[in-house]
């Protein structure tokens, strides 16, 4: 007979370590030149066989490249398609293993009015949020895709936004955030985050990680794989998940890029697999 010292825990649980990326795909109608999606679309089929992401945020995906995105990874599905989608839609995206279930998908607007279509009167576009509880054999995970506008000021905004939608979640629960922030983690609404914000009332009690150390290494490059030093592309996690390791990926497939972005990468394990003690 086996049982946990010190806590009644279910020894079925899952303790696999996952895979995580996020990636801005970069608008599909871009004219890029020889960065145009119709060449360069091709290079995520060797990054993904590759890397073999469990799990995959993307942002700035529009419905042609979402049916590529499918083609490529048929042993994902994914949450967060916008349909009927205005014209020039971008959609944030989750791409999950066929091995994990979704229990709940959400969509919001990081707005006045999250839960209506709209927009926040200073920002140019609609900037929105995806949502997605996971299980897997007992194990529950909570994943967040997004893309925040370019305003330091609607950032905070946004990201409190999100803090108080996550209030909903008990402050052990596993939760990623995974997104083109278009800020660094010196902004302000990086502390939204990372640190006890005292705006976000009720506060849940949840800060975020993040999966990269200082220094941040640059993530956005302009299809030159020369990064321009500011770490805007984010890997946050919080709860009971902690990264085993993670990367900027910088290589070429191809000859090329698959995007104006590197795309991040972490491996995550869960953290009472690491310190789990049975007794017979």
């Amino acid at each position: 007979m086996k049982f946990f010292i010190g806590e009644v825990i279910l020894s079925h649980l899952n303790d696999e370590p996952f895979s995580v990326m996020t990636l801005n795909l970069r608008f599909g109608l871009a004219d890029d030149g020889p960065n145009r999606w119709e060449f360069r679309k091709h290079r995520l089929i060797s990054l993904f066989s590759k890397y073999h992401p469990d799990i995959i945020g993307f942002q700035e995906a529009q419905s042609f490249q979402i049916d590529f995105l499918c083609t490529i990874l048929p042993d994902h599905l994914f949450v967060g398609k916008r349909t009927p989608a205005p014209q020039f839609w971008q959609n944030n995206l989750i791409f999950y293993t066929s091995n994990w279930r979704c229990v709940r998908q959400d969509h919001f607007f990081l707005s006045p009015t999250p839960d209506i279509p709209s927009r926040f009167p200073e920002s140019r576009w609609p900037r929105q949020c995806t949502f997605g509880s996971f299980e897997k054999e007992g194990r529950m995970l909570n994943c967040i895709s997004t893309h925040f506008d370019f305003d330091p000021t609607i950032q905070v905004s946004s990201a409190r936004i999100i803090m108080e939608r996550l209030r909903r979640q008990k402050a052990t629960n596993a939760v990623l955030l995974l997104g083109d922030f278009n800020a660094t983690p010196d902004d302000p609404c990086y502390r939204v985050f990372t640190e006890n914000d005292p705006t976000c009332t009720p506060s849940s009690g949840r800060r975020f990680k993040d999966a990269f150390e200082p220094p941040f290494p640059g993530t956005h490059h302009a299809f030159t794989g020369r990064p321009d030093g500011r770490h805007i592309d984010w890997i946050l996690f919080s709860g009971s998940i902690e990264p085993e390791r993670s990367q900027v990926i910088s290589d070429q497939f191809e000859g090329g890029f698959p995007s104006d972005h590197f795309p991040l990468f972490a491996r995550f394990r869960w953290k009472d697999s690491r310190s789990r003690k049975y007794a017979d």
